[in-house]
């Protein structure tokens, strides 16, 4: 698309020569100006020399730029610039010439803007598709939230409360089933060694652990309470009974839940709950045990 300076001008030929004569003679000017500059710099630099001190040694640098810079000023003001005669063929010339760069400087930028609009419509429709995308998958959410909505149902405060109860007293009726299950076992399997002593049953209905000492069995059903059955020694106590007081202490007093070994404690069932595990001596007295807490 360019435009041949031979279609414009015939004679653009004499013209470029012109032209190219005027830039060789406007070299060598500048060029013998920077020898004078020079040489006057040269005469300057001799002239000025200072020998600086310590103390004003940034003073006189900047007291020598300013002869410097006065004495290449009136050597400016000397020099009268010689303006280059140009005819209107030469003006052409060069218009052409500065037109013809600006027009390539165009042409680069034109190139760059349709380079970055093409990777600006690649990331629009890659966005666009991913909008797309995402759409979907909100619609799809609003049609699982409404199909959730549907299905659920209110439990209402009774209702929970009920349940709970429920299973409150599932459970209060099994352990009160394990806990007789245990009296069976101990009464069948450790009995005492004296089969004249009366057997006291294990009745484990209805009790629960507190911190306040509890008995398995009350005394409605012939019972010794902790007191009694420690302070008694006219009789062994069975292995139910020791077990018993070992757990109410280990809640009642869990800061202090060692026992004093009565003489109503038959030694083989100490000695079993010692080697089991299932009690503990006390480590400065031996005559003195707890049951362990296996509940922590």
């Amino acid at each position: 698309m360019s435009v041949n300076q031979q279609d414009l001008d015939p004679d653009s030929t004499t013209d470029v020569e012109d032209v190219a004569d005027a830039e060789e003679e406007l070299i060598k000017k500048c060029e013998e100006m920077w020898k004078d500059m020079e040489e006057c710099q040269n005469k300057l630099s001799l002239t000025g020399t200072e020998t600086l001190t310590d103390s004003n040694a940034q003073l006189s640098l900047l007291i020598m730029q300013v002869k410097c810079l006065t004495a290449e000023l009136s050597q400016w003001q000397k020099e009268t610039p010689e303006m280059i005669p140009l005819n209107e063929e030469i003006l052409v010339t060069l218009g052409k010439e500065e037109f013809q760069k600006l027009r390539h400087d165009l042409e680069l930028v034109l190139s760059t803007i349709q380079s970055n609009n093409e990777k600006l419509k690649e990331d629009l429709e890659r966005e666009q598709k991913w909008l797309d995308e995402q759409q979907q998958i909100l619609e799809s959410l609003n049609v699982l939230q409404n199909e959730l909505k549907q299905q659920v149902v209110t439990f209402s405060e009774s209702r929970i409360f009920n349940e709970l109860k429920t299973k409150m007293h599932d459970i209060k009726e099994y352990k009160e089933k394990l806990l007789v299950t245990l009296g069976e076992f101990l009464e069948d399997h450790f009995p005492l060694p004296d089969r004249n002593i009366k057997k006291k049953k294990l009745l484990l209905q209805r009790r629960q652990w507190h911190p306040t000492p509890v008995l398995l069995h009350g005394k409605s059903h012939g019972q010794r309470s902790l007191k009694d059955i420690q302070e008694s020694t006219a009789q062994l106590i069975t292995l139910h009974e020791m077990l018993e007081i070992l757990l109410n202490r280990l809640f009642g007093v869990p800061h202090d839940p060692y026992v004093k070994i009565s003489d109503s404690f038959w030694p083989p069932y100490i000695e079993l709950l010692l080697r089991n595990g299932i009690a503990l001596r006390h480590p400065e007295d031996p005559t003195r045990i707890r049951l362990e807490a296996f509940h922590q």
